[in-house]
């Protein structure tokens, strides 16, 4: 039986072969049975934090079909992990003796837009690597405000974890990996409260780490992104602007103020002109210091925001190195 460690090994050297290209086209999935694509192989409980309200509970996943041709052996299924239709993940797996990590994508678009479906060639990447991919979506900000995306976030986790052998999966060595909003889901859900079993590591891609910076920064801003962003933030709080009553789920949205020990290892991603601006992850960064979490912010050079920065070169395989060090260090 090969060890995680050996398979480790050869995702490391897996990922620093090419970047990983985004898929906009690829369909959705339908539930039903597992798809297998090719015959071969590759090579604490989770909380559900209150005050944060727990997703609907579910009967076990139920599995799904569709994707492109991948590795030998992989089976990817679509499952729910609450009764909402957008309370779904899809996950690319393979079906042997080994306990492989984990990859959570989560997916941006504006808190109100977006689909996992985007997050295919990303998830193709990862389980070419021998990582069990979890590719979710969650509630968007027109089906429900603010925590109730980081509440979805944790509900794919804890399901994941507790079925973790129809998987394969290690339910005590993954990280979670977000674009655009979901980087701030992915580091919403690192610094909340105490940390959660069995996450080694946090990747922020254009990560909306701080709406009140979004707010402020679009308020006079002639940038037509930044003045969405402003208007998103304001649709993620329910509607309302960062006074009065509504201060307190503001100040829920805020990553860097939920900062502690314990919190789990960033890696941030920014390019240096892009909309959602570096301050977001300079003060997470130096929230985080504070209590001793490490944290690895690189800017590159344009404008490129969430998937166009992840698809220049050196980005994903930069990304991907640093996700398999700090899973193949714990799965030691």
């Amino acid at each position: 039986m090969r060890s995680w460690v050996t398979v480790g090994a050869l995702a490391l050297a897996a990922a620093m072969v090419g970047p990983a290209v985004v898929d906009t086209t690829a369909p959705a999935y339908a539930i039903s049975a597992p798809t297998r694509i090719g015959g071969g192989e590759t090579g604490k409980a989770t909380p559900t934090p209150p005050p944060t309200p727990s997703p609907s509970p579910s009967p076990s996943p139920s599995p799904s079909t569709e994707a492109a041709p991948l590795a030998q052996g992989t089976l990817v299924e679509t499952v729910a992990y609450g009764r909402h239709v957008r309370q779904r993940m899809d996950v690319w797996y393979q079906p042997d003796e080994l306990k492989r990590p984990g990859v959570f994508l989560v997916h941006g678009g504006w808190w109100s837009s977006g689909d996992k479906k985007y997050m295919t060639e990303v998830s193709r990447s990862y389980a070419e690597q021998g990582y069990v991919v979890f590719n979710i979506n969650y509630r968007l900000s027109g089906d429900a405000s603010w925590p109730a995306q980081r509440t979805d976030t944790f509900g794919a986790i804890a399901t994941a974890r507790r079925h973790a052998a129809r998987w394969s999966f290690d339910p005590n060595n993954y990280v979670v990996v977000g674009f655009s909003a979901g980087g701030h889901l992915a580091t919403a859900v690192g610094t909340y409260k105490s940390r959660l079993p069995g996450l080694r590591g946090v990747v922020g891609i254009s990560p909306v780490i701080s709406p009140l910076t979004a707010y402020t920064e679009g308020i006079d801003s002639l940038d037509p992104n930044k003045r969405k962003l402003r208007d998103s933030a304001i649709k993620l709080a329910g509607g309302c602007e960062p006074t009065g009553k509504c201060a307190r789920v503001w100040a829920s949205m805020e990553v860097p103020w939920h900062a502690s020990r314990g919190d789990a290892p960033m890696l941030i991603v920014h390019s240096s002109d892009e909309f959602v601006s570096a301050e977001h992850s300079k003060q997470l960064k130096e929230h985080l210091q504070q209590v001793g979490v490490p944290v690895t912010v690189l800017t590159e050079q344009g404008i490129e925001h969430s998937a166009p920065l992840y698809r220049l070169p050196g980005v994903a395989e930069r990304v991907q190195q640093w996700v398999t060090e700090k899973l193949l260090t714990s799965g030691r």
